[in-house]
């Protein structure tokens, strides 16, 4: 059969012509229109033709006809720019990939730029929308069209949308159980974070981090020595182990609130000649990308962005239920934490 000129795109009558059959035969089968008739391997003729040709769907005549765009958009308070959530903008990316959407991706750099964002996207008509935050709080979500679903991932919305966080009870838990069961008995916490904690508009998850952390620290015997800061930082960790250790020299473990003040422990431990693991263990949380390239590698409760961003799509296009999901921490396990010296 003589090629198609190579400027020209295919077209279903030339997947027709190529297999023999009608337009009409060729549509049902390519767009898996339920109710067909024909045979396994005339579907597999028509399939085999349309691969030789190259012939891909016009989306637009999809979207006419489905009355769905197959476009889904991402919009970020500071996800784009920092280097903390990128796994987010991997899980909506790839898991969209896989559905064979395409994502439009807008950032509002933390302003109060939601609703213009919102009104651009909808203007375009995604199917969906997906609102990722970099610091899990409660924020109001401006008025969207009723036929689009919204999902908040890592975070809340004051008017209840779906939403998905990470399960920060849990990994407090986690966090505080391995740190016990390696037979630590006098733990510093560097972390507390009072003034955020009460506040849903700062954080919807911080207290609960420590809620699961002071569940398991006060039932166990152990000393705790708890040491509120006014933020999470290196310079934080780094002036709060001195503090702490000028204190409480017998202290074996810490537990710092996030990763970035465990930076901070690394360095005053160092200026101490201190060995991180073994003579004080060091545990965290976030699994930030640095964490591993610590010596000793940290160990520390990972945000699951990713998979958050994951489900947030799956929700969007009702492979999930429109719900209130929390995902596991995981807890990645390194040298960090070792038992104590006797």
């Amino acid at each position: 059969m003589t090629a198609l000129p190579p400027a020209r795109r295919p077209t279903l009558a030339d997947v027709a012509a190529r297999s023999g059959m009608s337009k009409a035969a060729v549509s049902m089968i390519l767009n898996d229109r339920p109710g067909t008739r024909l045979s396994a391997e005339t579907a597999e003729k028509v399939r085999a033709a349309a691969a030789e040709l190259g012939y891909r769907p016009n989306p637009a005549a999809q979207s006419l006809r489905l009355g769905k765009t197959r476009t889904l958009g991402f919009i970020s308070d500071q996800v784009t720019i920092t280097r903390y959530a990128s796994g987010m903008i991997r899980g909506v990316l790839a898991a969209a990939k896989e559905r064979d959407q395409t994502v439009l991706i807008a950032e509002t750099g933390g302003t109060e730029e939601l609703a213009q964002v919102i009104q651009e996207m909808t203007d375009r008509r995604v199917d969906g929308l997906l609102i990722g935050l970099m610091a899990a709080r409660q924020i109001d979500v401006p008025k969207v069209p009723h036929e689009v679903p919204v999902v908040v991932v890592n975070g809340r919305s004051s008017t209840d949308h779906p939403n998905i966080l990470p399960d920060e009870r849990a990994a407090g838990v986690q966090v505080a159980e391995h740190v016990i069961a390696r037979g630590h008995r006098r733990i510093g916490v560097i972390g507390p974070l009072p003034h955020i904690a009460g506040d849903l508009r700062l954080s919807a998850t911080i207290g609960e981090r420590f809620e699961g952390l002071d569940s398991v620290l006060d039932a166990s015997s152990a000393q705790i020595i708890r040491l509120d800061v006014d933020g999470w930082r290196p310079d934080v960790g780094y002036d709060k182990t001195h503090e702490l250790l000028d204190a409480h020299p017998d202290v074996t473990a810490i537990i710092a609130g996030n990763d970035n003040v465990t930076f901070g422990v690394y360095q005053a431990m160092s200026e101490r000649r201190l060995l991180v693991g073994s003579d004080i263990s060091v545990i965290s949380f976030d699994d930030e990308e640095l964490a591993e390239f610590q010596r000793p590698g940290l160990t520390t409760a990972r945000l699951p962005y990713e998979e958050m961003a994951r489900r947030g799509v799956e929700m969007l296009l009702g492979e999930r239920e429109l719900s209130h999901e929390r995902i596991a921490m995981p807890l990645i396990v390194r040298d960090s934490v070792r038992a104590p010296r006797e």
